[in-house]
């Protein structure tokens, strides 16, 4: 079998370095590396968006949380709400009006268009929005990294730190040679297979219950899928349920999402682009929570739950299916990972190299590509940190794919979402209130992860969001109205 899921598995990442090889020969310049030229056509948009959202926490971290029967099913299934909402409100009222003003500013990467959208010659703005791309995307890439590395390890035994180099290597390679239109290719690809591996898992798991599991379902459905999440006192956790919902708040700020507003064909092309992805991600998002569930009764008692949909692969389909949805694994991990990896790539190359030394596209272009391989590394040598010390943050997120995936969606969720937000619908915003405002959520954000008990416990993501918002309103108040910078919205 592991012979067969090999062949699958080589067949697959083939495909996806021809595709690397292919773009290799178009990326003339910096803006087709980083953007792709700004050519993606609604699908592509749409599911290279989705792909590289979700990652290998949608077949890993969130089935792994709902795997937990009266614990962690409701959280998941909130998450899943919150994610959904999310989305819909990223690509509804974001999409279109980011896609206009980068358009308009000419603006290639989110620290660029801060930047120019706020006339900010200090490079301030650019300067915090690079370093906290880096530095959270330090964390999420290892996490990508990290999941790639259990599958490995659940597929062929290999041992961990193997495992991630073997994996790290595949993403970097296509990532390296394609730059953005092969991420979004490969992405395309990899959002339709990870689409059909979560449908149809979920389903066939549930016709190889045993008809004694069946018969218990109503009283299954009345304990796990209870309609708020309950402390040990049996009242509502509010906490619980803010911190769920709350991971939609984050969408307004990745950076890793939001190039492909940025990168969408002309602004006509975000409605349909809507659509797709909408549909996709509540079906996806749907079979994710099933797959943790139903793999719970049929697979109790797993050391690590996070394994639950590799587990159901390998037992309930033919090897050469099972392959496949391994594969789809694999996707989702690299589909994620790509994205970050080119995203910190530009903050180095485009936002900090170019922009200080002066130099042409080739060198930009050149900086970019090694760029990848140096944060590349850096991810990996953080998740091979053994025993870190208790207390610390790398404790403290380093416990599990979902952990680490949260720590770097709230920090760039709080850094970047209210900015995001401000920038494209409120001209009051001045320049100080925006850097003041990013300033502050990523670092209540950072530093909230440290602590532990009571108002704590609550996901950083919130107080860090609002903690910006607020911040962005006072200051932005309390300065001059920046009046030159009002056309934007005058011509809109």
């Amino acid at each position: 079998m592991s012979f067969i899921y090999l062949c699958v598995l080589v067949v697959y990442l083939s495909i996806m370095l021809a595709i690397g090889f292919f773009f290799y020969r178009f990326n003339k310049g910096v803006s087709d590396y980083v953007i792709g030229g700004r050519t993606l056509n609604p699908w592509l948009a749409a599911l290279s968006a989705q792909a590289s959202d979700m990652s290998g926490w949608l077949l890993l971290g969130l089935p792994g949380t709902a795997y937990l029967l009266y614990i962690g099913t409701t959280e998941a299934i909130w998450t899943a709400v919150g994610l959904c909402v999310g989305t819909a409100f990223n690509w509804m009222i974001v999409a279109r009006r980011l896609r206009y003003f980068t358009g308009k500013l000419n603006a290639l990467t989110l620290p660029d268009y801060f930047e120019k959208r706020f006339q900010d010659k200090s490079g301030l703005l650019r300067i915090f929005s690079a370093l906290f791309i880096l530095v959270f995307f330090l964390f999420y890439t290892a996490s990508m990294f990290s999941a790639g590395a259990k599958l490995f390890q659940s597929v062929f035994g290999i041992s961990y730190t193997p495992a991630l180099l073997i994996g790290a290597a595949i993403i970097i390679s296509y990532t390296f040679l394609g730059g953005f239109m092969a991420v979004c290719w490969t992405d395309f690809i990899q959002g339709t297979l990870l689409l059909l591996a979560l449908l149809i898992t979920p389903v066939i798991g549930w016709w190889h219950l045993n008809s004694e599991t069946l018969s218990a379902t109503p009283e299954i459905t009345a304990n796990v899928f209870q309609l708020f999440p309950k402390t040990g006192t049996g009242t509502i956790d509010f906490l619980l349920l803010a911190s769920a919902l709350g991971w939609g708040l984050g969408y307004f700020g990745q950076p890793h999402i939001l190039p492909r507003f940025i990168a969408i064909r002309s602004e006509k092309d975000v409605y349909p682009a809507t659509v797709i992805a909408l549909i996709w991600v509540v079906l996806a998002l749907t079979a994710s929570v099933l797959c943790g569930v139903i793999g719970a009764k049929c697979y109790p008692g797993l050391g690590d739950p996070e394994t639950v949909f590799i587990v159901m692969a390998q037992h309930l389909f033919s090897p050469v299916v099972a392959g496949i949805l391994m594969t789809a694994i694999l996707s989702a991990i690299m589909s994620t990972a790509d994205s970050q990896l080119l995203v910190a790539s530009s903050a180095v190359s485009v936002d900090w190299y170019q922009k200080t030394a002066c130099v042409n596209e080739k060198a930009t272009l050149r900086v970019s590509r090694i760029s990848v391989i140096v944060i590349s590394l850096l991810a990996i040598a953080l998740v091979l940190v053994e025993n870190p010390m208790p207390g610390t943050l790398l404790y403290r997120i380093n416990e599990n794919i979902f952990r680490l995936v949260a720590f770097a969606w709230a920090g760039f969720g709080a850094a970047f979402g209210p900015l995001v937000l401000f920038s494209v619908f409120w001209r009051r915003t001045t320049r100080n209130g925006a850097l003041a405002g990013m300033v502050v959520g990523a670092l209540i954000a950072f530093f909230w992860r440290l602590n532990v008990g009571g108002i704590f416990d609550i996901y950083e993501l919130l107080p860090g969001f609002f903690a910006s918002a607020l911040v962005i309103v006072i200051v932005s108040l309390l300065g001059k109205r920046p009046v030159e910078l009002e056309s934007l919205f005058d011509t809109k």
